[in-house]
């Protein structure tokens, strides 16, 4: 896609965005995003299809971006709580960064396709293997101390979903601050150790 071309959609999705976080979906019109951006409605559907189209398109960059966080390369060797912490740590950087988008899928999960909705949960389910998978080589190796490795890393993560409920942009901490206090919590939720475990 050439860049002028980006660069309009980029302008019809942050207008939107913008709307739907105050609004919501279902009262947010295309008049209403038309009229945000001082053009006409053919522009806007030059460039999508439908006012879903936009909502879901906002939606699953935030949602590949956030889902990517267990992502390393083959050739990293570190340890696997080492990995874990960084993982946790982009995952709240990365909500936050993609906020309000991150949240809408919290806010109105009835809105989107089965289609939609579908391929969001094939990457949910690769991240989370990503994670289950990494949580229980640094319980082998004496680094985390936890029991069930799904609820575990369901539980970590839900720090950043509830994110939704209370996060406020302009709030008490600043981003870097909030990183680093729900990286913390997400810590303790695995039991991370300072130290290896000793081997019985």
């Amino acid at each position: 896609m050439d860049k002028a071309r980006e660069d309009k959609r980029e302008r019809i999705l942050k207008a939107a965005e913008q709307l739907f976080a105050k609004q919501g979906y279902a009262h947010t019109t295309m008049e209403q995003i038309v009229d945000a951006l001082g053009v006409t409605k053919p522009f806007v559907y030059h460039y999508f299809n439908s006012k879903l189209e936009i909502f879901e398109t906002l939606s699953w960059k935030p949602t590949v971006a956030c889902f990517s966080a267990m992502d390393f390369a083959p050739d990293d060797t570190r340890p696997a709580h080492i990995k874990v912490v960084e993982g946790l740590e982009r995952l709240v950087r990365l909500a936050l960064e993609h906020n309000p988008s991150t949240f809408f899928a919290y806010r109105e999960p009835q809105v989107y396709r089965p289609e939609y909705m579908a391929a969001q949960k094939r990457v949910a389910n690769a991240f989370y293997a990503k994670l289950c998978a990494l949580l229980e080589e640094g319980r082998a190796d004496g680094m985390l101390d936890f029991e069930d490795t799904k609820v575990t890393a369901l539980a970590a993560c839900s720090l950043t979903g509830f994110l939704f409920y209370w996060y406020r942009p302009d709030g008490r901490l600043p981003p870097e601050a909030m990183i680093k206090k729900l990286t913390e919590a997400s810590c303790r939720v695995i039991g991370l150790r300072r130290r290896r475990r000793a081997q019985r």
